[in-house]
């Protein structure tokens, strides 16, 4: 079964580079551009990993996940440039699994942490 990707990012560069590559692995990929959208697909799509990022118009990536309390079954991969206030402790808190700071390094290796968050490792 293919696994199923949100991206919610509000730059499109970076929507689209991480589209790219998740298209790559097969997956079956959603794109939100703001807080609001992600929230609406998150609900219907099911996603099996999100990368999320911090800051976007209307919610913000932590007010998001605040909305789907426990709701929410999902890997989370939180995305920011701003890394300053994310520890493990802090993103563990608002819900997420995992933390990686924008701009990406290696986009391939930002995708290689989602598949061992959703292959349990």
């Amino acid at each position: 079964m293919n696994k199923k990707v949100l991206i919610a990012d509000d730059e499109d560069i970076v929507r689209r580079s991480l589209v790219r590559v998740c298209r790559g692995k097969n997956w079956d990929i959603s794109e939100a551009k703001n807080g609001e959208e992600a929230l609406k697909i998150w609900l219907e799509f099911e996603p099996d990993l999100v990368y999320l990022d911090v800051l976007m118009p209307g919610l913000s990536g932590p007010q998001v996940l605040k909305e789907l309390g426990d709701r929410r079954q999902s890997k989370v991969i939180l995305i920011s440039a701003y890394s300053g206030e994310y520890d493990n402790q802090t993103i563990h808190s608002l819900g997420a699994d995992l933390f990686i700071q924008k701009p990406f390094q290696d986009i391939f290796e930002v995708i290689n942490k989602g598949e061992e968050l959703l292959n349990g490792l």
